[in-house]
């Protein structure tokens, strides 16, 4: 597929994204990257990188890095914003009369006026987008899609087709790109991973070792594979890039910034000041909310997610609440 591509968001992971598109063999006839803040775009074309999000990794000449959307033209749109901006993002580009598909890289549940208070970024763009919608999703930690190190996301959108060119458009000599049909389940299993990273890391501070973090791991993902069966979701989806996958590297790798937050929450930091040091967005703070929200909406057992919430939004120990988890009457596996 040979296409004009927009990377929208100048975070990390827009930016790796970017210059993944840039640096595979069969790139697409022009990358842009949109930056919102004007003055960033200007650093990040200054010094062909960006040093706030994703320093040393150098922009290829080829990247076009721009703060306004007016006259920008695509062939496809890759929404890089974290979750909660995507609603005014989508609302941006109807005014710049910009008119592509649109496929959101976020992870994370949005805020909507319907039973339960929130819903998928997908069903939310579909409600305000005329152009198929959709979410590429997966184990990528953003400095290492960047640095051309070996990786693999899934590509789940609302048309067929745009799925399997979307999927043909990312892979490269270092990355594989899997096409499904699924995009609750998809977008289900890069939100929930989120939360779950945040106990991981607060279990790992906490000292209780691997076997207690790989319990957690597979605990949580048929949490996430119920909670995707109740929004229309295949719970098997769950068990591929966008469940599993992702799950694992983000539970145990240190570039994971959710399990940062879990790591700093077992030693006592307070929330307010472990994000104030972040300078990313860490989604599973606000992932854990919505998840609680909706599994309680929906009749979905979710303890884990429970125990999170009750540690972020209730400032109860992370010890007291692993404590509460083990104290449940186990069930059938």
């Amino acid at each position: 597929m040979t296409a004009d591509v927009a990377v929208l968001g100048g975070g990390a992971w827009g930016t790796a994204f970017a210059v993944h598109l840039v640096t595979r063999t069969h790139a697409p006839s022009r990358v842009t990257l949109f930056i919102r803040d004007a003055a960033q775009a200007r650093a990040v074309q200054a010094a062909r990188e960006n040093r706030r999000y994703l320093p040393g990794v150098r922009l290829p000449d080829a990247l076009a890095v721009v703060s306004d959307l007016a006259g920008l033209r695509a062939d496809v749109l890759f929404a890089a914003t974290p979750v909660a901006a995507l609603a005014s993002l989508a609302g941006a580009l109807a005014d710049a009369r910009v008119q592509a598909p649109l496929v959101s890289l976020a992870k994370g549940f949005v805020a909507a006026a319907e039973p339960g208070g929130w819903t998928l970024p997908h069903r939310m763009l579909a409600s305000r987008w005329p152009h198929p919608v959709g979410a590429v999703s997966g184990p990528t930690f953003a400095t290492e899609i960047a640095q051309g190190l070996p990786g693999a996301v899934v590509v789940a959108t609302t048309a067929s087709r745009l799925t399997d060119e979307v999927a043909q458009l990312l892979r490269g000599e270092t990355l594989r790109a899997y096409p499904s049909d699924d995009v609750a389940g998809v977008e289900v299993g890069g939100a929930v991973k989120n939360v779950l990273a945040i106990a991981a890391g607060a279990s790992d501070g906490l000292g209780f070792g691997d076997n207690a973090r790989a319990a957690l791991i597979t605990r949580g993902l048929a949490e996430a594979g119920r909670l995707s069966a109740a929004l229309g979701g295949r719970p098997q989806t769950l068990t591929g890039l966008a469940g599993l996958g992702d799950l694992v590297v983000t539970c145990t790798g240190n570039l994971s910034r959710n399990r940062r937050v879990g790591l700093a929450l077992s030693r006592g930091r307070s929330l307010a000041a472990i994000l104030a040091e972040l300078h990313h967005v860490a989604e599973g703070v606000a992932a854990a909310r919505a998840a609680r929200e909706l599994a309680l909406h929906l009749g979905v057992d979710m303890p884990i997610v429970e125990a999170v919430h009750r540690v972020l939004h209730e400032h109860v120990a992370p010890r007291d609440a692993v404590m509460a988890l083990l104290a449940r009457e186990p069930r059938g596996e």
